[in-house]
């Protein structure tokens, strides 16, 4: 007998896989955000779901020693950040704990070393690609993911300055669109606006190409339909573990699965004797090509990697870097026939990693040595990682 809008008293118990805190009002399982386990608050209902109810912190009765005041004035209605309101030190153990949550679930991977998570330069201000929602009178904003009412962002504290500059000139002139990205290069100061703008009047440059940007001193140029990931800084230390994990010589032959633009790639390039990308984006492929230019160990295949890795013979070395639902279940039967030395398994859903890595080391064939939780995902639950594999034996 409770309905959407209705306050009431809750004792929180232990995360969830979504960034937010499970509890029970009475029988019904709910889901909390903005809470911190063993917290006393009053909540709000914001939708109920067949198995469960959906709630937000509205007051906290009884905080934990971790919490913190979130700086975000869209926190909570706006969804897209889950821990603004955890200290960040906490952040980072939370991340380690999904990992070695996910992990147990499989008997060949429970157990596994999960490293101290590495936290990102920046806490805030990281990302460098927005994906707006527009609303039906012009105004940018997002969606919340529960009640799916539109929220209009005047700044967004996780975006580059020069994405949220660029949100403040664009502020309730789009009328007549329904999405917006915006991406811009941390090291080129370039910015790639998505789709063209309807309103001419707008003073920006608007549905270009591509933009560029560079990780460990390497250019890279990016299409707009081209995946990049989002914390530059923290891109470049997931290359490093992904090099550790592989701990190439120089004379092996290396694969980088789902390569997208190649920045595996090209950054492994001068490690290897060579570099085999497999990507399915013809739009990636193209970017790819373009960032290895001078780097004769380097090429390219377009396809999908369940179909390209069975073509391939005397392979020293993978990374598979699937996107978040995870590898396709035939690319991992043709990575275990494959039978690289060494695999770099990368992920930024570690419940997906998980099934993927039991699979692979199923039957005895590879052993994880560890993994490395990386922030890249700063106030959200979101988490990077990289996983070191070797062949058995």
């Amino acid at each position: 007998p409770i309905d959407r809008g209705d306050r009431f008293e809750l004792v929180l118990g232990e995360f969830g896989t979504a960034g937010e805190v499970d509890a029970r009002y009475g029988e019904v399982p709910a889901t909390v955000s903005g809470g911190l386990p063993g917290e006393r608050v009053v909540v709000e209902l914001v939708r109920k779901y067949p198995d469960h109810i959906a709630c937000r912190v509205v007051d906290v009765l009884a905080p934990m020693g971790d919490r913190v005041s979130a700086p975000c004035p869209y926190f909570g209605p706006c969804t897209g950040c889950q821990y603004q309101h955890i200290s960040y030190d906490r952040q980072l153990g939370l991340k380690r704990e999904r990992v070695a949550r996910a992990l147990d679930q499989f008997g060949e991977t429970a157990g596994i070393e999960v490293r101290p998570t590495v936290p990102s330069r920046d806490e805030f201000g990281y990302r460098n690609h927005a994906r707006f929602t527009v609303g039906r009178e012009g105004e940018v904003g997002f969606v919340n993911r529960h009640t799916r009412r539109f929220l209009r962002i005047d700044e967004c504290l996780l975006m580059t300055p020069t994405i949220n500059r660029t949100l403040r000139l664009i502020q309730g002139r789009l009328k007549g669109m329904t999405q917006l990205s915006v991406r811009a290069g941390i090291d080129s100061g370039e910015r790639l606006i998505q789709p063209r703008l309807v309103d001419q009047s707008l003073a920006l440059e608007s549905g270009g190409p591509y933009y560029h940007d560079s990780i460990r001193g390497r250019r890279f140029r990016v299409a707009g339909s081209s995946f990049f990931q989002v914390n530059v800084p923290v891109a470049e230390r997931v290359v490093d573990t992904v090099a550790e994990a592989l701990d190439l010589s120089g004379d092996e032959v290396v694969v980088d699965a789902y390569a997208g633009v190649g920045v595996f790639a090209a950054l492994l390039a001068g490690r290897a004797r060579e570099v085999i990308g497999i990507e399915d984006s013809a739009s990636a492929v193209d970017d790819a090509r373009a960032n290895a230019s001078g780097l004769e160990n380097v090429r390219f295949v377009m396809g999908r990697t369940e179909a390209v890795l069975p073509t391939l013979t005397g392979v020293d070395a993978v990374v598979m870097d699937p996107p978040r639902r995870g590898c396709h279940p035939d690319a991992l039967r043709a990575l275990r026939a494959l039978a690289p030395s060494t695999v770099a398994m990368v992920s930024c859903e570690p419940e997906a990693l998980a099934r993927d890595l039991a699979a692979l080391c199923a039957g005895g064939a590879y052993r994880v040595d560890w993994i490395q939780p990386v922030d890249m995902f700063p106030q959200t639950y979101h988490v990077e990682c990289v996983a070191a594999v070797r062949r058995a034996g």
